[in-house]
């Protein structure tokens, strides 16, 4: 049974609680001047998923339908494969050298930055009072002291030191800061401004713009971010006009706030928008459910605190459960930044890679776990680093095993076509102990009954013999340290038959060594001609090392019985072995082999790998 008690339907806000007796209560604030209605909708089914599914799209028909919103928007997603955003941080007084510093870095190992956050502290602030709390936004223009030559002059040196870099992208606080507006500043002074009271012992009031310039002062600001040569925008504190303690100035504000913000950032930056601290009932549903835009970015949860070690897994834990409901927005669920290196830098890279979310790295220039960074990524054949993102968004497997339950956290996911693609699980212990489960293979999302698979390991490299779904010994062992992490990817395999060692199976993993390996294949097929020859055939979007797996391959002899092309051009011997970590698994180093054959100089998005083998 789901259950899901529904926002953002005139000016009622509705959540779903346990009184502590054993019993669903509904809590329902209603800031309009008359009665509303409070609506709470309720599926019962024999499958978990459907249920939930029902009860998030019958809300979009009600939400859209109340507020006029077509459906019809053309809606693809929203992309953010090339990889690693860095970060700004208060501490920093030197902006441009430090984003110059890290990119540089990065780039000399390789790692080609296409996508930069310019994060909290570089606007111009009044800096009044204690702490952040409490500074105002005094102006449009980037603070003169660590910026002095101004946004504009510092967009443009950074794209003329770095061309390779596609979008630049600014924080900003959806009140203006955390502080609201400096009431002695120019924006004070340019647009009607209010004040406002906050829920909260310490809370002070806060000076704001009101209701009637809300879209002149976005309009404004957006143009000239734009016209600085700004790509994006990361509209964070959202909730905070959720927690405006007095009911007309939530009536007013909230979904103007939200509305002008949608339609705005849309108008200037498509989905180059990142939505941050904004779960709260009436965002979602009025702005993050209904499909009357293209889609953008929102963060999937709360801030984590990388000093505190339980509040690591606690975050992986919460992300993949939210992504139950989240999936059913208009948006990419973003799992946070995080650091490269760190005691849990491993564990944070997985989710990230088995989530289908963006990648944001937040890293001390210099101080960057190389290794780490490349099994989250990969070059295409046209130069540029991408991360490898499955096709469908990760999820918690097991919605009812809890936090403290002492079970392994299960996150799917998948990639490719229906039954021709990858199955994807994430394993992750949140617990404080070591822990071993036994998996089924049906666990995996996208299998199919009666299909061949084999499950690869990506920690060991290691793959299963041939198994067949719904099979009682078609199970995985999963044994796992605390804070510890597998990927465990189930990809299809096609029979062959073989006179000489009996029939076998083959099929495509994807690139190994990455942690979404099958995430850079575009396609992959097994074919047996009349001859008997095999052909593997796979599209690659990414370079790297193409593992194929063959059952048969401990008996074949490489140099005899193989033949490798890419492009349908001939690869060197010296560009393909059997992995050292299965035997059962053959490589070729696409990248070594793409920079070697002539079609090299060709400029296309994908590349094509055929193995040929008499078996």
């Amino acid at each position: 049974m789901a259950i899901l008690a529904v926002s953002g339907v005139g000016s009622v806000t509705a959540t779903i609680r346990d009184n502590g007796h054993g019993v669903v209560a509904v809590h329902a604030r209603n800031d309009s001047a008359s009665s509303e209605t409070t609506v709470v909708l309720i599926s019962e089914g024999i499958d978990f998923d459907h249920a939930v599914a029902s009860v998030m799209y019958h809300a979009r028909t009600m939400v859209s339908e109340t507020h006029g919103v077509s459906q019809n928007h053309n809606n693809s997603r929203a992309k953010w494969d090339s990889k690693a955003i860095t970060g700004w941080k208060p501490e920093w007084q030197d902006g441009l050298g430090f984003f110059l510093n890290a990119i540089e870095e990065l780039a000399r190992n390789k790692i080609q930055i296409t996508n930069l956050i310019i994060d909290d502290n570089w606007q111009s602030l009044d800096r009044t009072g204690s702490d952040q709390s409490q500074y105002g936004w005094s102006e449009f223009e980037a603070d003169r002291n660590a910026f002095p030559s101004g946004l504009r002059s510092v967009v443009a040196q950074i794209r003329n030191l770095h061309p390779a870099l596609q979008n630049i992208i600014v924080w900003h606080a959806m009140l203006g800061y955390w502080g609201g507006i400096s009431p002695n500043g120019l924006i004070a002074k340019t647009y009607s401004t209010i004040k406002v009271a906050q829920e909260g012992e310490n809370s002070h009031p806060l000076t704001i713009v009101g209701k009637p310039d809300v879209s002149r002062l976005y309009n404004d600001f957006y143009r000239f971010l734009a016209e600085s040569g700004i790509d994006g925008v990361k509209a964070d504190a959202q909730v905070m006009i959720d927690m405006l303690k007095d009911a007309p100035d939530r009536r007013d504000l909230i979904s103007t706030y939200l509305d002008v913000w949608s339609k705005t950032s849309e108008e200037y930056f498509g989905g180059k928008t990142i939505s941050c601290m904004s779960q709260f009932p009436y965002s979602i549903f009025r702005s993050q459910l209904p499909r009357s835009r293209g889609e953008f970015s929102v963060r999937n949860s709360d801030d984590f605190f990388p000093d505190v070690p339980r509040s690591h897994p606690w975050h992986i834990w919460a992300n993949a459960h939210n992504a139950i409901v989240t999936q059913f927005l208009n948006a990419v669920p973003d799992w946070d930044m995080f650091q490269t290196v760190h005691s849990y830098a491993e564990f944070h890279a997985a989710a990230r890679c088995v989530s289908g979310s963006p990648i944001y790295i937040t890293d001390i220039p210099g101080m960057h776990n190389m290794h780490l960074i490349k099994q989250m990524t990969a070059t295409t054949p046209l130069g540029q680093t991408v991360v490898l993102r499955p096709s469908v968004l990760g999820k918690s497997m097991c919605a009812y095993a809890g936090y403290e339950d002492g079970l392994l956290l299960k996150i799917g996911s998948y990639n490719g076509a229906s039954q021709t693609g990858t199955g994807i699980l994430g394993i992750f212990n949140v617990s404080t102990r070591h822990l071993t489960e036994i998996i089924p293979l049906g666990l995996f999302p996208g299998v199919f009954q009666g299909g061949k698979y084999a499950v690869r390991s990506h920690t060991t490299g290691q793959t299963s013999a041939p198994m067949t779904t719904g099979a009682p010994d078609s199970v995985i062992a999963a044994s796992i340290n605390e804070a510890g992490y597998e990927i465990l990817c189930a990809f299809p395999l096609a029979q062959f038959k073989s006179g000489r060692y009996g029939n076998g199976y083959a099929g495509a993993v994807g690139l190994v060594g990455k942690m979404t390996g099958c995430a850079a294949m575009t396609y992959s097929g097994v074919v047996q001609r009349d001859s008997g020859t095999v052909i593997v055939t796979c599209n690659l979007k990414a370079l790297g090392t193409l593992g194929v797996y063959i059952s048969t391959l401990p008996h074949l002899n490489i140099e005899d019985d193989f033949m490798v092309a890419i492009e349908d051009q001939p690869v060197r011997f010296e560009t393909v072995s059997r992995s050292e970590d299965d035997e059962r698994i053959f490589e070729i180093d696409v990248e070594r082999a793409w920079e070697e054959v002539a079609v090299s100089t060709m400029q296309r998005g994908e590349v094509q790998i055929k193995v040929s083998f008499q078996p």
